[in-house]
């Protein structure tokens, strides 16, 4: 059998092969409300057969939100339309996870296809980040958390947690990754606190810490903790892959199950090297170093390329977003390239 579609057990959890569909923010929700278009963009994955698909990143609080029209979780009533999709993805045989996170200074911007600039305070809300510094030199800055700002928000990531278990997800990931608010406390190229928030190691990476731990509080002892990481800033002085192996190894005792390993997105000067599987090295890494399960993503568009990544151990699980969303049905496909038998949904099996 191929490694792509060997399953792979993760506590309780027993995804049916390695493919996972990368949280992809729609900006198609009203006031954090999952609707039609969510139900059907995350349902034609699972239809497609993906082991595993990974809800868009859900803000714990409306001022944690990179658009008006991102996925919430900060009030009771987003549930129902939620379960209604978690449903819909569990009865095709896939399994389902929730992307928790806060935008930090990266919040309150128009929708990509409307320009996606940084909306000005009486159109949006006031950014919070760990220092008040703006993602692009001129714009206007977020706020300075406050200890208690930084209080609030591991309270906001708890409740948010309580509601995603309620609704009956597989998965849940935190978001400490593309320079939204645990990204920023990570990296010395935003964080200038002076408190115990900031400067060391062991303070930039507390308030992920104090989230894990937070989170674990409230979701099932016997289901996935995911972590997505930017393993490198791909800037001189930021966040970088030594730093990441150090905080994976940290996690996994903390109870982390697996390590999401993206990149970038901190600074705007960044440079990054792209080409094909361009992450691959740093899920390869902390897979060694750390211990830890690991997934990669970026560029990785190919079946051949899957299974190489797979075989030859870089990663334990296969990440895709663009291709995704240029093919739903990527993983049946996939299966058939590699020779392997798998179950299509009936609705669907005079084509096979």
């Amino acid at each position: 059998m191929s490694m792509l579609f060997t399953p792979i057990s993760i506590k309780s959890v027993t995804l049916k092969n390695r493919i996972v569909i990368s949280p992809m923010c729609q900006y198609s929700a009203i006031d954090g409300f999952a609707n039609d278009w969510h139900l059907v963009h995350l349902g034609s994955r699972a239809v497609g057969g993906a082991g595993l698909i990974i809800q868009e990143a859900t803000a714990v609080s409306a001022e944690g939100r990179i658009t008006s029209a991102d996925l919430g979780l900060w009030k009771d009533e987003h549930k129902e339309k939620l379960k209604r999709i978690v449903s819909f993805v569990r009865a095709q045989g896939s399994k389902i996870g929730i992307q928790l996170a806060h935008a930090g200074r990266k919040a309150s911007h128009a929708i990509p296809w409307e320009g996606g600039k940084q909306l000005k305070s009486k159109e949006g809300w006031t950014a919070v980040a760990p220092s008040p510094l703006p993602f692009i030199d001129g714009t206007q800055p977020p706020l300075e958390l406050t200890t208690e700002g930084i209080r609030n928000i591991v309270s906001d990531f708890k409740k948010a947690t309580i509601r995603a278990a309620d609704i009956g997800y597989d998965v849940l990931e935190i978001h400490a990754a593309h320079g939204y608010l645990l990204h920023e406390f990570l990296s010395p190229l935003i964080n200038y606190r002076t408190d115990d928030y900031g400067g060391s190691f062991e303070n930039r990476i507390r308030l992920l810490l104090e989230i894990v731990r937070g989170v674990k509080e409230y979701w099932p002892e016997d289901k996935p903790l995911f972590v997505r990481i930017s393993a490198s800033d791909w800037a001189d002085g930021g966040w970088n892959i030594e730093e990441s192996v150090r905080v994976s190894k940290i996690l996994k005792r903390l109870g982390v199950d697996v390590i999401d390993c993206s990149s970038g997105g901190a600074v705007a000067h960044q440079k990054i090297e792209l080409a094909p599987g361009y992450q691959v090295p740093f899920s390869e890494r902390i897979k060694k170093e750390s211990q830890i399960i690991t997934g990669a993503v970026g560029l990785i568009t190919s079946v051949e390329q899957a299974e190489e990544i797979l075989v030859s151990e870089k990663a334990d699980l296969i990440l895709i977003a663009r291709e995704s969303l240029r093919n739903p049905y990527f993983p049946l496909q996939a299966a058939r390239q590699l020779g392997e038998e798998i179950e299509w949904p009936n609705q669907y099996v005079r084509a096979k």
